[in-house]
């Protein structure tokens, strides 16, 4: 199933897919293709938000006659990416416990 991702999870993916080693925009937009229909130019943005953040670096490496620019998670990144992952872990528990027929409240019904 495709969803429509939001901001916070976009950033949480693109963290995570840099968090695995250094990759470049292309590779990232494949990898995310995987679970969202967003087009390859919304990727772009959330890199460049995640650098003014502080989060990535980016550096340029030749690839057949031409740069192709890299992107690399700092240690500000690093902690973010847990914090992000920390906020996913409850709110996948959370969705658990919605489709098998629980509540917040502990009751069943």
């Amino acid at each position: 199933m495709i969803y429509t991702l939001n901001a916070p999870m976009l950033d949480f993916l693109v963290l995570t897919v840099i968090e695995q080693g250094d990759a470049y925009g292309y590779q990232i937009s494949q990898i995310l293709k995987k679970v969202s229909n967003a087009k390859d130019s919304t990727l772009y943005p959330v890199l460049k938000r995640l650098q003014e953040n502080g989060w990535v670096e980016a550096y340029d490496r030749p690839f057949q006659g031409r740069n192709r620019r890299y992107y690399h998670m700092t240690e500000t990144g690093q902690q973010h990416q847990r914090e992000l992952l920390e906020e996913w872990k409850w709110f996948r528990e959370a969705i658990e416990e919605i489709v098998s027929g629980g509540n917040s409240d502990g009751e069943q019904g």
